[in-house]
C-alpha cells in the first residue's frame, strides 16, 4: 500500500532521519573532551555567533565534554586604537606593550563574560577563566625572529586541573588566552597556540578551529584542490614542500603538534557557515578538514 506522506510529516522524517545517522557519534564521542577555539568572523557576527554558542551547548547536552578557548583579536585592535595608539605586528603577531597588554586583558574579560551568558541562556552551566586561573598556562616569553614583541607568551606548561574539576562539576570551560611567566607577569597568547597546548594536555578527542576558510587547499586559488582529511605525516610533506605558506602555516602547525601531542582529531572548520560544527561531526562526509595520525577508515 502506497503511503503519502503531508509536507508536514515529510519534513519530520527528514529530521528523524537526521537524528539516526547522528546516533553512532554521539555514542561513540560521549564523555570525550572537544577543544573548540573560536574567533575570527564567527565571534564578529551575532547571529553566527549564536549558532556557535547553540552547537557547543548541544554538544554539552548530548554528553560530548566540550572547552572554549576564545580569541578576541579585532575587538583588542579596536580598543587599542580608541585609546589613541595603533596596533602593531611583527610576522602576524600583535606587539603587545604594558598598556596593550592591560586592553587585551580588559577586552578578553569582556569577551568571555559574553560568552558565559550566551551559555547559560541556554541552560547550560558555564565558567569563565583565563590561563592565569590555578596557574593553567605558564608561559615564557615570546620572540618573533628574534624581536622583542613585547607581552606575548608561548605556552610551556599547562596545569589541567582547573579544567578536569569544571568538568566533572558539569560545568563549561570557558577559557581567554592569557598567562603567566614565573614571575607571574602577565601575557598575552596567541589563541589557536593556546588551544592546542590545552588540547594536548587533556589529551582532547578533537581539536577543533573555527576560521575564516573551508579547510586546507594544495592551492588557496583553486577550489577543486581542498582537502577533506590529511594525515599527519601528509601535513608535514606538505609544509616541509613548500606547499602551505602565509598565515596557513602556523595552523598547520599547530594541529600536526597537538595531534602528535595526543589529541586524536583536529578539524579546521569555516566558522562562517552555520551549524558548521554538527555537520562535521554527525553528518557521514562532513564539510571541513580533519587531521589524523594515519591511514584509517575511521571518518571521524
Amino acid at each position: 500500500m502506497e503511503t503519502h506522506l503531508s509536507r508536514e510529516q515529510s519534513e519530520a522524517q527528514r529530521k528523524a532521519s537526521v537524528l539516526v545517522e547522528a546516533l553512532p557519534y554521539i555514542q561513540k564521542f560521549n564523555r570525550k573532551i572537544v577543544v573548540i577555539k573560536y574567533g575570527g568572523s564567527a565571534m564578529n557576527n551575532e547571529d553566527l555567533q549564536r549558532d556557535v554558542i547553540k552547537d557547543v551547548t548541544l554538544l554539552k547536552l548530548v554528553g560530548f565534554k566540550p572547552i572554549i578557548v576564545h580569541g578576541g583579536g579585532k575587538a583588542i585592535s579596536s580598543w587599542v586604537k580608541k585609546s589613541g595608539k595603533e596596533a602593531q605586528f611583527i610576522n602576524g603577531l600583535r606587539v603587545t606593550d604594558a598598556e596593550t597588554m592591560e586592553i587585551a586583558e580588559m577586552v578578553l574579560g569582556r569577551v568571555n563574560k559574553d560568552l558565559v551568558r550566551m551559555v547559560e541562556e541556554l541552560g547550560v552551566k558555564a565558567v569563565g577563566i583565563s590561563g592565569k586561573d590555578g596557574r593553567l598556562l605558564t608561559v615564557n616569553k615570546k620572540y618573533s625572529d628574534g624581536q622583542d614583541i613585547g607581552f606575548v607568551g608561548e605556552v610551556c606548561k599547562v596545569r589541567p586541573k582547573i579544567l578536569y574539576d569544571l568538568l566533572d562539576n558539569d560545568y563549561l570551560p570557558i577559557v581567554a588566552p592569557i598567562g603567566m611567566d614565573e614571575n607571574f607577569d602577565t601575557y598575552n597568547i596567541n589563541a589557536d597556540e593556546a588551544a592546542s597546548a590545552i588540547a594536548k594536555a587533556v589529551k582532547a578527542d578533537k581539536l577543533v578551529y573555527l576560521t575564516d576558510i573551508a579547510g586546507l587547499y594544495r592551492d588557496i586559488n583553486d577550489p577543486d584542490s581542498f582537502i577533506a582529511r590529511i594525515t599527519i605525516a601528509e601535513a608535514e610533506k606538505l609544509i616541509e614542500d613548500g606547499v602551505i605558506g602565509g598565515g596557513m602555516l602556523p595552523k598547520l602547525t599547530n594541529c600536526t603538534q597537538a595531534v602528535r601531542g595526543g589529541v586524536h582529531r583536529v578539524h579546521i572548520l569555516d566558522g562562517r557557515i552555520p551549524h558548521s560544527m554538527l555537520l562535521e561531526f554527525f553528518t557521514e562526509k562532513g564539510i571541513g578538514t580533519m587531521f589524523h595520525l594515519q591511514s584509517d577508515t575511521d571518518m571521524h
